[in-house]
């Protein structure tokens, strides 16, 4: 078989592909298989958790349930910017080019987005590290002194090993793992709903609080689709000529649905047991035999998260100027991942207080990047070049000027600066959250600010016709691009 066999990257072989534009000759594949990607990775015991969270926040049943389906609608942000992955034929990381400039990109787009993927690999590693040990010592396993290190790297080899092989395997995996993590949520379901006290009525809360905790409640569960601006990444091997709106369609769902099943999950689970430990409190609601299961579904279900999370973060840090190949950059970050994971669960003070403060500062970060996305898509009647975007050269056009894009720059540092003065965390509050009694704007004024500052700027860039560029290899399979703008 040869490289350009497609057969090769959705089966036997590590991808060799990065950060170049995948030919037409090597696109392959249905939309509908986008599904099966985003499902495996949200089939996830983080959830679960996060559904707990909104009722520890003092939220009522249905105050929490209509948090979750609001701040779960972003999901349809990520498939529209999943469109472009086809569009260009490169991953998410080389179509930032296009709004922050190539050497812009390397921090802006490149950078952030590895800090990030990093972010989400840790908290993965580190809820399957817990899950796995309270596994060991529920079954009764006698342990040595060392074991929850050892159990730590197996939970992390095994969250890189698939990363590494590449988009092939990935696709290949993806609708066993999402059937497997189903079947044990769906009797997770049964056991949790026949215990449920649907009376359950939170102690009231002052309406000066009341409002602040709801959109607190909001942050918390935007902030995992907002994360998912890569979403290019898996829609790229696509032929061009997908139709973007099944693009949209199946990567949302593919999102969304498992997002909100299993997070009201936790939500009506927290009606019961404590929430502030669930991986112990629910056993007092399932049989003996599920208990185990359910440990080893949170065990695989972070580990599929971490499939995607990694292979995204191993492109981002490719593209931030390593020249590493792809598999070598998961690995890299893997092992950073790791290392941050094992200090959070042996040294950290508060695992979940500090995860759930790492959660909402990053929302300050995450909302204006994929709003900046979003408009940019919309901007260029979702327009890429894909043949542009990988030159580097002071002749590209997305070099702009000196390689960096301001409209895109800007719009990022207003918004995530707004964003992290209107946020009020277990840990910090800002001055205008201050201002509005502590109500938490973050996750609203960043990406409205971020995408509004970006338009605007984006609108007055000077479109003399000597500054449209045209496509440098147009393809005959692929509908000539529209000329790109570009900065004087």
């Amino acid at each position: 078989m040869t490289a350009a066999d497609p057969t090769v990257e959705r089966s036997s072989l590590v991808e060799t592909h990065g950060l170049d534009r995948i030919p037409e000759t090597e696109r392959h594949g249905r939309p509908i298989s986008l599904f099966w990607v985003w499902a495996s990775a949200n089939v996830i015991y983080l959830y679960f958790v996060a559904g707990g969270l909104l009722l520890l926040l003092g939220l009522g049943i249905w105050e929490a349930l209509a948090v979750i389906v609001v701040g779960n609608l972003w999901w349809a942000a990520v498939g529209w910017v999943a469109t472009s992955g086809p569009a260009s034929g490169t991953p998410a990381v080389v179509i930032f080019r296009a709004m922050f400039g190539v050497k812009g990109n390397r921090f802006f787009g490149a950078g952030l987005n590895v800090l990030i993927g990093v972010f989400f690999e840790v908290v993965n590693i580190a809820f399957a590290t817990l899950a796995a040990l309270a596994l060991i010592a529920h079954l009764g396993v006698p342990v040595a002194p060392g074991t929850e290190w050892i159990v730590l790297i197996v939970v992390a080899v095994s969250s890189f090993i698939v990363s590494i092989w590449g988009h092939g395997m990935i696709l290949k995996l993806s609708p066993i793992f999402t059937a497997a993590l189903a079947i044990c949520f769906v009797f997770l379901t049964v056991f949790v709903l026949s215990a449920a006290d649907f009376s359950y009525t939170p102690t009231p809360l002052p309406q000066a609080e009341h409002t602040p905790l709801l959109l607190f409640g909001y942050a918390i569960v935007a902030a995992s689709p907002l994360s998912w601006c890569t979403s290019a990444d898996f829609s790229r091997y696509l032929p061009s000529n997908t139709p973007r709106r099944k693009i949209v369609i199946w990567t949302a769902l593919g999102g969304f649905v498992p997002a909100v099943l299993i997070t009201a999950l936790g939500v009506i689970a927290g009606t019961v047991i404590d929430m502030s430990d669930p991986q112990v409190s629910l056993i007092e609601i399932v049989p003996a035999w599920f208990y185990p299961v359910f440990l080893f579904v949170i065990v695989l279900g972070s580990v599929t998260s971490n499939v995607l999370t990694a292979y995204s973060t191993g492109l981002c840090f490719e593209a931030i100027g390593t020249r590493l190949h792809r598999a070598w950059s998961v690995v890299i970050t893997g092992v950073i991942a790791t290392s941050l994971a094992a200090f959070m669960l042996f040294a950290a003070p508060a695992f979940l207080d500090t995860f759930t403060a790492a959660l909402e500062i990053s929302v300050a970060i995450l909302g204006p990047l994929l709003a900046i996305y979003i408009t940019d898509v919309f901007l260029r009647r979702g327009v890429y070049d894909g043949h542009a975007l990988s030159d580097e050269t002071p002749g590209s056009p997305f070099w702009y000027r000196s390689g960096y894009f301001w409209p895109g720059i800007i719009a990022l540092l207003s918004a995530t600066t707004l964003a992290i003065l209107s946020a009020s965390t277990t840990l910090y509050q800002g001055p205008i959250a201050t201002a509005v009694g502590g109500t938490d704007l973050s996750a609203f004024v960043g990406p409205l600010v971020a995408g509004g500052v970006y338009a605007l700027l984006w609108s007055r860039t000077p479109r003399k016709s000597e500054h449209y560029v045209a496509p440098s290899r147009p393809s005959s399979s692929n509908p000539t691009p529209t000329s790109q703008p570009t900065a004087t």
